[in-house]
């Protein structure tokens, strides 16, 4: 059950994500000075950690398969942060544009995966119900939000 405490750990990070960025935006004034911040950020974690903790025998053993699959994961989650950070450009507040991404993320993901390896067996009902029930999850978060 460790995988739990990563997954509230991503829920953190990715919560406060927004509103830090639209923090950045309004200090930089240059959402592209956002995103080279944030770039930065992803070398120091993303680069330094694992090239650290691996030591040489991370060199080893890379795969292409793994190789392109991971890079393009990873070039779609910078897309995603330029996204956001161009959302919140164009006067997207981050009680709005998080909602919309964090509850359209998970449907599209389950709708891939799911295309990547069907399901063995009958789809239950209520995953459909709960993909219908997103929209209006999302749409009350962005109604009722604080003022």
């Amino acid at each position: 059950m460790v995988w739990v405490i990563f997954a509230l750990g991503a829920a953190l990070s990715w919560g406060f994500y927004g509103p830090m960025i639209q923090k950045g935006h309004v200090g930089l004034g240059n959402p592209l000075k956002v995103l080279l911040c944030v770039g930065l950020a992803y070398f120091l974690i993303g680069v330094l950690v694992p090239v650290g903790t691996l030591g040489s025998s991370g060199l080893t053993g890379w795969k292409q398969a793994g190789v392109v699959a991971a890079t393009i994961g990873g070039a779609l989650g910078a897309i995603g942060a330029i996204c956001i950070i161009w959302a919140m450009k164009n006067s997207g507040e981050p009680a709005y544009v998080m909602p919309l991404v964090f509850g359209g993320a998970p449907v599209i993901n389950v709708l891939y995966s799911m295309y990547l390896n069907p399901p063995k067996g009958d789809v239950s009902p209520l995953l459909w119900i709960g993909m219908g029930l997103v929209p209006l999850g999302a749409g009350m978060v962005l109604y009722y939000k604080p003022h």
